[in-house]
C-alpha cells in the first residue's frame, strides 16, 4: 500500500464521489498525504478540509489540474500548495469551467448529428454541481446503452481527434505553470506518457517553472515508470504521482493506495513552491 496520492478527483469535476466521501476514503484506506486535484475546479477544497478535521493523520494538498493545448496534442498541468482562495485564481477559474459548459455542448450536438442523442439534463445531471467534463458526457451515453462503459465513450467518441470531440478555450503548458505558480504552487505534467514529443516538451517547460512529473501514475508499468523516473533526474524534475481516481467503476480503475510516490515527495514539491520551503499549503486534518 501507498501512502501517498497526490492526483485524485471529485464531484467538484468529474469524479464520482463527493469531496467528504472521498477523504473518508482516503483515512480508510491510511493515505497520510492527498491533493485533491480537479479539473478546473477547487470548488470541494472548502468541503474536504472540513471532512478531512475528523481525520488527523492525513494532510490534505490543495490542488488543481488544468489542460493546456500544445502542438500536436493536449498536456494537463497540475498544481499544489495552491493559495486557492485567491479572487483572481478563482475568476480564471470560473471562466475556464464556462468554457467548459460550451465545449460539452458541442460534442452534445455532434453526437447528436451521428444518431446518439443525448439529453443535455443528463449530462447537468452527471455532472452536478461540479465542472461539466467530457466523463459526464461518457456516462450519459454509457446510460443510454449507445457504450457499455466509459473506456468504450472515449475511444470512440471523445477522445481527442475523435469524431464527437470538441476543442477547448486555449492554454499554453506555459500558461498553466504561470497560473500555478502565481498562486505559490508547484507545477507537475501530469500523465506524460500521453504527450507527443515529452523531451522536447519537457524542455519548454522547465524553463517555464515545471517542478515535477507523474512517474507513478496508476497502471504505469515498471518499464514506463523506469523510462520516465530517467527521464524526471535528467530534467531535475520531481517524480510524483498517484491514481486519478474518479471512482468510475471501470474494472481496471485504480484506487488511492493502490499507487502513489513516496512520503519524501511532499516536503520536495513544497520546497519548489515560489518562496521554498516556507511557502505551500498543506492542512493536517483539514485545519488550515
Amino acid at each position: 500500500m501507498h501512502t501517498v496520492d497526490l492526483h485524485l478527483h471529485t464531484t467538484a469535476s468529474d469524479g464520482r464521489l463527493s469531496p467528504t466521501a472521498l477523504v473518508n476514503l482516503l483515512a480508510e484506506r491510511k493515505l497520510r498525504f492527498a491533493a485533491i486535484t480537479d479539473h478546473d475546479s477547487t470548488e470541494g477544497m472548502a468541503e474536504a478540509l472540513r471532512a478531512a478535521e475528523a481525520h488527523p493523520s492525513l494532510t490534505l494538498i490543495p490542488g488543481i489540474e488544468l489542460s493546456a493545448d500544445a502542438e500536436g496534442g493536449e498536456v494537463h498541468v497540475l498544481g499544489y500548495f495552491l493559495k486557492w482562495e485567491n479572487e483572481a485564481f478563482q475568476e480564471t477559474l470560473a471562466d475556464f469551467r464556462r468554457g467548459r459548459v460550451g465545449r460539452a455542448r458541442q460534442m452534445v450536438d455532434r453526437l447528436a448529428g451521428m444518431g446518439l442523442e443525448l439529453a443535455w439534463e443528463r449530462v447537468l445531471h452527471f455532472a452536478g454541481d461540479g465542472s461539466v467534463g467530457r466523463p459526464h458526457i461518457a456516462l450519459a451515453l454509457v446510460e443510454k446503452g449507445f457504450v457499455k462503459d466509459v473506456p468504450e465513450a472515449f475511444n470512440r467518441y471523445l477522445g481527442r481527434g475523435g469524431p464527437a470531440y470538441a476543442e477547448r478555450r486555449k492554454l499554453t503548458p506555459a500558461g498553466a505553470i504561470d497560473i500555478i505558480r502565481g498562486v505559490g504552487g508547484a507545477a507537475v505534467l501530469a500523465h506524460p506518457s500521453w504527450v507527443d514529443d515529452l523531451e522536447e516538451r519537457l524542455v519548454s517547460m522547465k524553463e517555464a517553472g515545471l517542478a515535477g512529473m507523474e512517474v507513478y501514475y496508476k497502471r504505469y508499468s515498471p518499464g514506463v515508470m523506469g523510462r520516465l523516473a530517467d527521464l524526471a533526474q535528467r530534467f531535475d524534475l520531481i517524480p510524483c504521482g498517484g491514481t486519478d481516481y474518479h471512482a468510475m467503476g471501470a474494472e481496471d480503475e485504480a484506487i488511492p493506495g493502490e499507487m502513489g510516490p513516496p512520503e519524501e515527495t511532499v516536503e520536495r514539491l513544497r520546497a519548489r513552491c515560489p518562496g521554498g520551503a516556507s511557502a505551500g499549503n498543506a492542512h493536517p486534518g483539514g485545519v488550515p
